[in-house]
């Protein structure tokens, strides 16, 4: 049912010459916690537009300042520049009012990858498809300048370095020390431009692919975390649907061989290596840091942080062995 917008959005619409002065309507989209995101019936057709809030809604305090929206707007470009259909395409970014303005992809052709991986549908060939873009992506911008997104750094660190890996480290003192060496590479890196939250969720399967979303994390730093970051939550599936467990660690699996073939910006062992560390981590942290999963139970919780556990303390040394081990350590049958 169709609403006006807040008056915000409708504002930012406005200074960027997209709406006109009378009432703005559309309708509310949920699935996110970092923004307000709505779809915007105007006169020439949908659009989707977001305003990035200074909470995010998460049981625990977590503040981020709006500018990020304007890292995203400035990924999202950047991504239509490198990889044309890749990314969701920017339409405009009004700096005032923190309010990115977006193509609509109309959701009949365009699922949400984590709906479909929750019903059991794991399609491995999506999982490399999305690790070949995500190299592409990182390879391309390796090869840009990345002095303009130094200031990005902070919030990646509020984001994603404090969030993830710093609380998770309070809940476990024993593994801190581990904690914090991945958390000081993260914060000193400058690889490439890395989108910061390659989630199922922020990935839409369209006609002509996978399609990124939600690029408010987006930093200079280490291509490792994004590809750590996105095969964990298949990892995590794996624990949460057992039923399907081979096919999500075989997705897993595939999107890192796919990824780790196109990088070619640095030798693909080092990077494996740091992928395959900072994975354990990040799962550690999706069930006893600030941003948990909302779809485990507690016994699945309890599997989750033995086995992320004991992969943090014994660091593994590529894809390979972390899946054999977690599938070890999370089913109790050998891999």
């Amino acid at each position: 049912m169709t609403a006006d917008v807040p008056a915000e959005i409708a504002a930012g619409l406005r200074r960027l010459g997209l709406a006109g002065p009378g009432p703005v309507r559309g309708e509310p989209l949920t699935g996110g916690v970092s923004s307000d995101v709505w779809r915007v019936d105007l006169p020439d057709g949908p659009v989707c537009a977001k305003r990035a809030l200074p909470r995010l809604k998460v049981e625990g305090d977590w503040r981020a300042p709006t500018e990020r929206s304007g890292w995203e707007a400035r990924w999202l470009a950047l991504a239509a520049d490198l990889l044309p259909g890749a990314a969701c395409r920017p339409l405009g970014y009004d700096a005032d009012g923190h309010v990115l303005v977006l193509e609509w992809l109309d959701p009949s052709v365009h699922r949400v990858w984590k709906e479909r991986l929750a019903a059991g549908d794991v399609d491995v060939p999506v999982a490399a498809e999305v690790g070949r873009r995500l190299a592409a992506l990182h390879s391309g911008a390796a090869r840009g300048p990345l002095a303009g997104w130094e200031p990005a750094r902070e919030l990646f660190a509020t984001l994603r370095i404090d969030p993830y890996l710093t609380a998770t480290a309070r809940a476990h003192p024993r593994l801190a020390p581990r904690f914090e060496a991945l958390a000081e590479g993260l914060a000193t890196a400058a690889i490439t431009v890395v989108h910061g939250d390659v989630s199922p969720k922020n990935i839409l399967l369209g006609p002509d692919g996978p399609v990124l979303l939600d690029a408010e994390c987006a930093s200079p730093g280490d291509p490792a975390f994004d590809l750590a970051f996105c095969a964990n939550h298949l990892l995590l599936k794996a624990v949460w649907r057992p039923a399907g467990r081979d096919r999500y660690i075989e997705a897993a699996r595939a999107l890192a061989a796919t990824y780790l073939d196109g990088a070619d910006w640095e030798p693909a062992n080092g990077l494996e290596v740091r992928a395959a560390r900072l994975l354990p981590a990040l799962a550690l942290a999706r069930v006893d840091g600030l941003s948990p999963v909302e779809y485990l139970d507690e016994d699945a919780r309890r599997t989750v942080r033995h086995a992320a556990a004991d992969l943090v303390e014994r660091p593994p040394d590529g894809f390979a062995a972390l899946t054999a081990r977690w599938l070890d350590l999370t089913s109790g049958e050998p891999a």
